[in-house]
């Protein structure tokens, strides 16, 4: 996916439209409100987290590339502790 592709699908959260599957699933192991984007290119599969709680922003606040089929328990905490550090 290229990052102008990657603009809009934002572009289409910013206007409040909701992204579904296979783009986007909800991830409340990690807090109510946030998302997985789920993104795949040439060199492989990766996953951003967005808060969108709020309805005025979007929080884009994690990123990792993906290995395995389940999301790494670490990756899940990480997210965890950078949502609250910046809420």
């Amino acid at each position: 996916m290229k990052s102008r592709q990657l603009a809009e699908l934002f572009a289409q959260l910013a206007d409040g439209e909701s992204l579904g599957m296979p783009i986007s699933r909800p991830m409340p192991v990690v807090e109510h409100g946030v998302h997985e984007l789920r993104v795949k290119d040439r060199t492989g599969q990766y996953r951003i987290f967005y808060f969108t709680k709020k309805a005025d922003a979007i929080l884009i606040f994690h990123f990792f590339k993906k290995k395995t089929q389940e999301t790494p328990k670490q990756e899940i905490e990480t997210a965890k502790n950078r949502l609250k550090e910046m809420l």
